[in-house]
């Protein structure tokens, strides 16, 4: 599913399901919330913060797919084309990273 087909799924779903959008001040609430738990399990799993067994079960792609539901859900609330704007910030990044990275002492492979 392209950017495109997720924005519509989840107007539909939104229609169909959700009654309404939150307005945006929710949404916005909703995807610090979102990314918070997100930025929980990978400290927890991959950082230096140990895991509580509680935490153990939390499924990372799940809240990474909250965390697109909800920007999907502002993107649709807010009139972004993200297939677009996804398009013009890898062409940006493309442009402005690709030398500085690879001039990156810090990013080079290991000998």
């Amino acid at each position: 599913m392209d950017l495109e087909g997720a924005q519509k799924a989840v107007d539909n779903w939104i229609k169909k399901h959700g009654v309404r959008y939150f307005n945006e001040l929710t949404n916005m609430a909703q995807l610090t919330e979102e990314v918070g738990e997100v930025a929980r399990i990978i400290s927890r799993r991959y950082g230096e913060q140990s895991e509580k067994a509680t935490d153990k079960s939390k499924d990372l792609g799940e809240e990474l797919a909250d965390v697109i539901f909800v920007a999907l859900c502002l993107a649709n609330q807010t009139g972004v084309d993200l297939n677009e704007a996804f398009e013009k910030k890898m062409i940006k990044k493309t442009k402005r990273d690709h030398d500085r990275h690879h001039k990156n002492p810090k990013l080079n492979p290991l000998d």
